[in-house]
């Protein structure tokens, strides 16, 4: 798909779009845990549904309700006996999309099970490095083979919950599916050491689902060990209710867009989140954009805007909206974090730097550092732009074009359904003349 984005000035209220961190989590905690959970205002974009057919194929039973929620019944996967709930072999791949967190994280949950498994994915993730796996799962007696470290994934367990040591600075994704496959097997006195762990606002997130749901929770001994206590066990609830809380991913995209070309509010915004990229904020607030922020929304308008500096290695998916943002204050912005965007869907400070400078943003890669020259706004040089196969990349650049002095049009622009299927709409919905080409 292509869009035009013509320049436009936004206002209005949005929800936000539900957050796919939350989401992918509830399917993984409702999987592992024996009996039935409902989730309501459940995610729509494809790394949501990816999640409900990992689930799915692995024997939950997934039931949409009339008001939108789903209900989720399991009997454990792996079970007593290590069987599935659907019996025997599972006779199919797990195909994970093209979802990093959802391969990261079912990965380990799934190695509980016996039976030889394949595990498989789609697009970039195909490209993706997993070498964490052959490295860490033959140490909990799991048996793997890759692709020289890459998808597909034939994995045979079952996992047995050691003391163990990982390395978390490519992702803290790796130490997630672990903690699930821990406490799904009710892991006493057991240890998950971790070195150099990025992004800790995610594990908070994992381990408040981890409790919401009643799994057996680790101690946090500061972010370097995750403690499994035998005292400690799963507090096993007859129903499960839980609500996927407002996306401040997707979500900054559109406070960015506000601060660029008008005034809006989203709402669903939980100033108590544990979501790391609520950090939007302090940036908005540090470039001089005016910001409310409330209980369960923020607002946002447009105003003068400066030079930042801002840290985001424990947030690295705030990159693009961060760029578009920097884009339109006078100076140098300086972000930190760069050495993260790597392995996304995307190289993504080299598919930034190649788009931005088509509308005349330089943009300097130094170490971990990353350089935007804003001009106090952007000046089209190619009209044509192009997301990379990448959802954030089109975002970013849709923003960035709402107060450009010429329209613009992005290539591959359906990679937003990845996680914002509607973020197009919602962008019409406050006013910007989107409109598609094919």
């Amino acid at each position: 798909m292509q869009v035009s984005i013509q320049p436009s000035s936004i206002s209005g209220t949005i929800q936000a779009p539900a957050s796919k961190s939350s989401m992918q989590r509830a399917c993984a905690a409702a999987l592992v845990c024996k009996g039935e959970s409902i989730i309501h205002n459940p995610g729509n974009s494809n790394d949501d549904k990816a999640a409900l057919n990992v689930i799915k194929t692995l024997g939950a039973k997934v039931e949409e309700l009339q008001n939108g929620s789903l209900k989720i019944y399991s009997q454990n996967f792996f079970g007593a006996s290590n069987s599935p709930s659907t019996g025997g072999d599972l006779g199919e791949a797990v195909n994970c999309g093209e979802s990093g967190l959802g391969i990261r994280m079912f990965t380990s949950i799934i190695a509980l099970h016996q039976h030889e498994i394949i595990i498989t994915g789609e697009g970039s993730l195909l490209n993706r490095p997993m070498n964490f796996f052959d490295e860490v799962l033959p140490q909990l007696g799991v048996t793997i083979i890759s692709n020289n470290g890459k998808l597909p994934l034939k994995i045979k367990g079952p996992l047995q919950p050691k003391n163990i040591s990982i390395d978390g600075s490519l992702s803290s994704q790796f130490l997630t599916g672990l903690l699930f496959a821990y406490a799904a097997l009710n892991a006493k006195d057991v240890t998950i050491k971790v070195d150099n762990l990025k992004s800790k606002p995610y594990i908070d997130l994992t381990l408040k689902v981890m409790n919401d749901f009643g799994l057996k929770t680790p101690k946090n001994k500061n972010y370097k060990e995750f403690y499994f206590s035998s005292s400690t066990v799963n507090c096993q609830l007859p129903t499960v209710n839980y609500t996927i809380e407002g996306d401040w991913s997707g979500a900054a995209f559109l406070l960015v867009a506000a601060a660029i070309a008008g005034e809006i509010e989203v709402t669903g915004l939980y100033n108590t989140s544990t979501q790391a990229d609520k950090k939007i904020v302090d940036a908005l607030l540090d470039a001089g954009a005016t910001v409310e922020v409330y209980d369960d929304k923020v607002y946002v308008k447009k105003n003068k805007l400066e030079a930042f500096e801002f840290d985001a290695t424990d947030c690295p998916d705030l990159f693009p909206p961060l760029v578009a943002l920097a884009a339109y204050c006078n100076g140098i912005t300086k972000i930190r974090g760069l050495k993260r965007l790597k392995h996304k869907e995307s190289d993504r400070g080299l598919t930034l730097k190649e788009e931005f400078e088509k509308l005349s943003t330089q943009i300097d890669l130094h170490g971990d550092e990353m350089l935007v020259h804003g001009n106090g706004g952007v000046r089209v040089k190619n009209y044509i732009l192009n997301s990379h196969h990448d959802h954030r990349i089109a975002m970013a650049c849709a923003i960035a074009c709402l107060q450009a002095d010429f329209e613009v049009q992005i290539r591959n622009a359906d990679a937003v359904n990845k996680s914002y299927p509607d973020f197009f709409k919602h962008l019409e919905t406050l006013g910007a003349i989107v409109k598609k080409i094919n």
